[in-house]
């Protein structure tokens, strides 16, 4: 979400995670993987502060869903954690109705 910031710092900020991410190619240079958390700096940077930028990772994270899943949990977003969760919580749910004999139904498989 963006903050209610001045334009001009906004602007700045936005402006900043955009060379940033340029010059992570050239710290990607140097041994490591230096490049890699310079450029993610100026990914959150520019997320922070572009409602466009946003609209556009989130289309994009719903094109490549591998994507969106690596880069939620490298941005460490709560929306992922809350993602999780609820996934591990349907998936524990559905091995318990499993193991008490009921089928996607909704009853008991006792005629077999």
């Amino acid at each position: 979400m963006i903050r209610s910031r001045n334009p001009l710092v906004r602007t700045l900020l936005f402006l900043t995670g955009v060379l940033v991410m340029l010059v992570s190619p050239l710290v990607g240079v140097i041994p490591g993987p230096g490049g890699v958390f310079v450029f993610a700096a100026g990914l959150v940077l520019v997320l922070q502060n572009s409602r466009w930028a946003q609209r556009r990772f989130a289309w994009s994270k719903r094109r490549w869903p591998r994507f969106g899943h690596y880069a939620d949990m490298a941005l460490r977003r709560r929306s992922f954690r809350r993602r999780r969760a609820r996934d591990k919580e349907a998936a524990l749910a559905a091995a318990e109705a499993e193991a008490a004999g009921f089928t996607d139904n909704g009853f008991k498989d006792s005629a077999r």
